[in-house]
């Protein structure tokens, strides 16, 4: 498996879980698709970790793989855990939180 930084992970069997690694106190990301029209990046965050408040001019999938995560859209707090999704809407303030430790896949398709 071709896993190093930078490396084709195209035509490949990947295990998401071994794409990006937990490292303490911090949020570690990788992307693994950049084209154009959108974005796939892998996320791991760390207890206590997480992304401010902000928006995105386009809808974003979030795709819970391990752990739970707090995700705030408008506001309200989703508890999504390991196996569910949750869209965030474009436009709309939102943020992620780790009470515990979670990685997450980040799907970003721009419509315009």
């Amino acid at each position: 498996m071709n896993t190093k930084p930078g490396g084709d992970l195209r035509a490949q069997v990947l295990s998401i879980d071994d794409l990006v690694e937990y490292q303490s106190g911090s949020v570690v990301s990788r992307q693994v698709i950049k084209k154009d029209i959108g974005t796939v990046t892998l996320f791991a965050f760390d207890r206590g970790e997480g992304l401010s408040e902000h928006t995105a001019p386009f809808d974003a999938l979030v795709h819970i793989f391990d752990g739970e995560a707090d995700v705030v859209i408008d506001g309200r707090t989703y508890t999504v855990p390991a196996g569910n999704i949750i869209i965030m809407p474009a436009e709309r303030p939102h943020s992620l939180h780790a009470k515990k430790r979670f990685k997450m896949m980040l799907t970003m398709i721009r419509s315009s």
